[in-house]
């Protein structure tokens, strides 16, 4: 949500107003810790605030090309796409330097041409200094009518492509800008009284008041014409210089658009690597896992198995040994029976018998002793 586009955003030049940022600097604006805290929320009016605080421009720095604060608030601008008299504004500013830079680089980025042209023209007579951050980090030392320069006649500034405007003098031949002025033409004017003055009192008294009133001095038209002839090639150098600067810089940008397209390339080729190594990795841990989790099936089911035989010999010993045990308990409890019912129980028997047929068992001891007499004497035992 914070890194979209304002719904009210007009398109420029038939796209987002962020896309004029390629999407890898803009992919590390939105992972950059000063876009997540200080342009959180921030509207054309907070902006202004931000912008004053600024100390230094430049694009990316770094190994792995840290955008700059300049550049994203560059990007909050695209993103919430302020009103045109805003950024007028930010350009008309002589008291913060950086916050007019900033204004004229949106414009460059957004504006048509002849806006371009018309607001930051003036600019080249701004000499302050400006400090810009390099890629390896460091600051050097720049000024506000060479960064302008740099804006109309470069097609890349603080690592963004900047869009194709047309050549000044074609915008002259179609009446879309006025000739451009220079600031030194008033000086030029003042140079050309003083010496219409000095050829003035220098003039003979021979010459006619008249004449010299509504004629014009030969020798001021020849300088004139000079000093017009030198501006004309002078521009016409300035042309011939920007045409071939321009062709030079595209053909730089282009070559530096080929060598950013490999670095894709093999940060692709890096990536699909980089996922085959994780899926080829993935599998494999796949397989040891599954492997792991048969031999841990396998282990458990031995070990179940294992327990199984040791709790049926523990109960196969434990119904041995309770059968002993009942064994012994019968063997115990039989024996005295089977000794009773041995020979013993004849000798029992015949002792009964004995003791029945002497009588000396009588339960009345006179009659015992009676009986015991008539055992001795042969006699038969007293029956009562």
């Amino acid at each position: 949500m914070a890194n979209r586009t304002d719904p009210a955003a007009k398109s420029i030049r038939g796209t987002n107003p962020q896309n004029l940022v390629e999407k890898i600097l803009r992919s590390k604006i939105y992972q950059n810790t000063y876009w997540k805290e200080q342009c959180f929320g921030l509207t054309a009016e907070t902006l202004v605030d931000k912008a004053m605080e600024l100390d230094h421009l430049g694009g990316t720095y770094g190994g792995n090309c840290k955008p700059t604060p300049f550049m994203c608030l560059v990007m909050k601008m695209l993103q919430i796409q302020p009103e045109k008299d805003i950024v007028v504004e930010f350009i008309k500013n002589d008291d913060y330097k950086y916050v007019r830079i900033l204004g004229a680089f949106y414009l460059r980025l957004t504006g048509t041409d002849v806006d371009v042209y018309r607001y930051l023209e003036p600019l080249y007579n701004d000499y302050r200094k400006l400090r810009q951050k390099l890629a390896d980090g460091k600051f050097a030392l720049t000024h506000v009518d060479e960064v302008i320069d740099e804006l109309l006649t470069k097609d890349y500034s603080c690592d963004i492509a900047l869009p194709r405007i047309k050549k000044r003098r074609t915008l002259e031949s179609i009446g879309s800008l006025e000739p451009r002025k220079s600031v030194l033409e008033d000086d030029f004017e003042e140079e050309e009284e003083k010496e219409e003055n000095e050829q003035i009192d220098g003039l003979d008294n021979g010459v006619d008041e008249r004449d010299y009133y509504h004629g014009r001095s030969p020798i001021r038209e020849r300088d004139r014409d000079r000093r017009r002839e030198s501006h004309r090639y002078r521009d016409r150098d300035y042309d011939r210089d920007y045409d071939r600067d321009y062709d030079r810089e595209r053909g730089r940008g282009r070559e530096r658009d080929r060598d950013r397209e490999r670095d894709r390339d093999r940060e692709r080729e890096r990536d699909r690597d980089r996922d085959r190594d994780r899926d080829r990795y993935r599998i494999r841990e796949e397989k040891d896992y599954g492997r792991e989790r048969e031999r841990e099936k396998e282990r458990e089911g031995r070990e179940r198995e294992r327990r199984d035989r040791d709790r049926g010999r523990r109960r196969s010993h434990s119904r041995s040994r309770s059968r002993s045990r009942d064994r012994k308990r019968h063997g115990r409890s039989s024996s005295p029976k089977r000794r009773a019912d041995g020979p013993d129980e004849p000798k029992k028997k015949k002792e009964k018998k004995e003791k029945k047929d002497d009588g000396t068992d009588h339960p009345d001891p006179e009659i015992a002793e009676a009986n015991k007499l008539r055992a001795a004497l042969g006699l038969k035992p007293l029956k009562l």
